[in-house]
């Protein structure tokens, strides 16, 4: 039979496996938004955004119950720890998704923009990552994180590419000004997007290795 402390990680455990969901489902709205694709009403994206905080605070409360009232060992130690960073990149992550969102509204020359600056890939690896590291968590799969490492690179330097010629576009035609600062902004949201998703493996690193390690360096080990 479980101890109390197991049962507790193990719902802890379920509920960051539920928001790693929800965010999900949230990225895959945004980029839909931004490619003009079907999307869900904005107020079931506000649902989501709402049950996701929800959710972080009960984390923060089993977390707590859990160093009140229990005496976890290391391993039992980092997994809490990780746990609350988590919680914390994944509920960024369900917040930079709404602003997508939102600014997607503002970009009028969205097909041609996207179409020509390879905004679409970018997006879909931004998809990519998401579900890699969602699965990373759920599993404790420390194979995924150098794919995840890799994803990040490559939408980092997707990302720094199209925003130079997004920018080289809007000073030579005035009327892409502003849809061209709104898709700027919606790659720098992808991109922080990627980020917290690095941000999430180097927790799961941490917890299955007890060592702490950056992209940077996982990546010259390669």
């Amino acid at each position: 039979m479980a101890s109390h402390l197991e049962t507790e990680l193990g719902k802890l455990k379920n509920i960051i496996i539920k928001i790693g969901t929800l965010a999900e489902s949230q990225v895959h709205e945004a980029i839909k938004s931004l490619l003009s694709e079907p999307t869900s009403e904005t107020k079931e994206l506000k649902k989501t955004e709402s049950k996701i905080d929800k959710l972080d605070l009960k984390i923060d409360d089993i977390c707590q119950s859990v160093f009140a009232l229990q005496q976890p060992v290391a391993s039992d130690l980092r997994f809490i720890m990780s746990a609350m960073q988590i919680s914390n990149e994944i509920e960024r992550i369900g917040d930079l998704s709404i602003s997508i969102v939102k600014l997607t509204k503002s970009i009028k020359e969205k097909h041609e923009l996207i179409s020509r600056f390879q905004v679409e890939a970018i997006a879909r690896e931004v998809e990519q990552i998401t579900t890699i590291t969602n699965l990373c968590f759920e599993n404790l799969d420390e194979t995924l994180i150098d794919t995840i490492f890799k994803l990040n690179t490559s939408i980092k330097d997707k990302s720094s590419d199209a925003t130079d010629n997004i920018v080289v576009e809007m000073k030579n035609h005035s009327k892409t000004v502003v849809s061209g600062t709104h898709l700027i902004l919606a790659l720098k949201h992808l991109d922080r997007i990627s980020d917290h998703c690095t941000n999430i493996a180097e927790s799961v690193y941490f917890m299955i290795n007890a060592k702490t390690i950056k992209h940077e360096k996982f990546t010259d080990k390669k």
